[in-house]
């Protein structure tokens, strides 16, 4: 069952956060060499949760169950792009950028920080159904600051109406400003009210903390569901009508060495196949694996089902769909697509990836 995102005080979640860092350190260190921000970078919107303190408070102590693959994917590829983008949540921010945030970051890496730390948080640019916080039309928004550094401000914006972040990395055309807030005291918890008028459904809130001991910002992304509204979880409600003839793995086939590198960022394959189209392309790489990402979309009519056959990979994990050799089936929730519409599964593959091709049917 998908853990719902802690919505508790923030005096209880601080205190939380103290006692079960250093368990999730000491995980870390068991998997990977801790890659620790200075020790000034210390804070994260805490509620609703940023992408990866959410993704650390549900699974940094138990972050090798391969249930995370289906209950909360984008978690499950964050952690195997690079661990160190939970272990270090507190760290996101980038220096010296003066107030110039449109100019600094770029459009698709606005989750990232403009891929700060070389592209440490380069998956939380990532989109797809991140695990939401369900909000109502107005609450309050709280920053969590364990190493007391103040705040000049907190500008927090929201993703505009006709948005979907589960297709479309983040850009700065895509976010209408909510507010500026005044300077905020070393208290270690800066909260501030969040009005949301007639909105409804899936949106990114983003937050900019301009920290007040040096030129440091904070760039952070939660995905919340106004109005306290729900949407398909990854699982399919039936059975998918080919039974898959290869299982995946429980686990990738071989963990990650060392800081993966970036994947290619164009170029992949688009092959046509009735009233569908197809992309794969390579998200991030480690040694005897990667990850690769397909989007299926439909063409000027609505399609009711689809499939994908890639081809040049050999596929152990799959999320967001169900997989049958190198055929990738949709899921109950992604099956119909509107004309123009778009779904996204992503997928581990073992090995060093080759040409990857996409062929859809619908």
């Amino acid at each position: 069952m998908r853990r719902s995102p802690d919505r508790t005080g923030p005096l209880r979640r601080l205190r939380r956060i103290a006692l079960a860092l250093p368990v999730a350190i000491v995980v870390a260190l068991g998997v990977t060499t801790l890659a620790a921000p200075g020790a000034s970078a210390h804070g994260s919107v805490t509620d609703p949760a940023s992408r990866n303190y959410g993704c650390w408070l549900r699974w940094g102590s138990d972050h090798l169950n391969p249930e995370m693959a289906d209950e909360d994917p984008m978690c499950w590829a964050a952690f195997q792009a690079d661990p160190n983008t939970m272990w270090n949540w507190n760290g996101l921010f980038r220096e010296g950028v003066a107030g110039n945030h449109e100019a600094a970051i770029p459009d698709g890496q606005l989750c990232s920080a403009g891929r700060t730390f070389d592209g440490r948080y380069g998956s939380l640019d990532t989109p797809g159904r991140w695990t939401t916080t369900s909000v109502p039309n107005s609450f309050t928004l709280t920053l969590t600051d364990s190493a007391k550094h103040g705040a000049d401000y907190l500008k927090v914006y929201v993703s505009k109406p006709g948005y979907d972040p589960t297709t479309k990395a983040l850009a700065w055309s895509d976010l209408e400003l909510l507010k500026t807030t005044g300077r905020y005291p070393t208290t270690g918890l800066y909260q501030t009210d969040i009005d949301l008028p007639g909105r409804s459904g899936r949106a990114v809130l983003y937050t900019i903390w301009q920290a007040s001991h040096l030129d440091q910002s904070y760039y952070l992304c939660s995905d919340i569901m106004i109005g306290g509204g729900t949407e398909p979880t990854t699982e399919p409600t039936s059975e998918p009508t080919t039974e898959p003839t290869t299982e995946p793995t429980t686990e990738p086939t071989s963990e990650p060495t060392s800081e993966p590198t970036s994947g290619p960022t164009s170029g992949p394959t688009t092959q046509p196949g009735g009233a569908c189209t197809a992309t794969v392309k390579v998200s991030s790489t480690w040694p005897g694996g990667y990850i690769g990402d397909v989007v299926v979309t439909a063409g000027s009519a609505p399609i009711r089902s689809w499939s994908v056959q890639v081809g040049g990979a050999t596929i152990s994990q799959i999320w967001g769909g169900t997989l049958s050799g190198s055929t990738i089936s949709p899921a109950a929730w992604n099956a119909s697509l509107g004309a123009g519409a778009s779904a996204n599964v992503g997928f581990i593959g073992s090995g060093t990836p080759g040409a990857l091709t996409a062929t859809c049917s619908a």
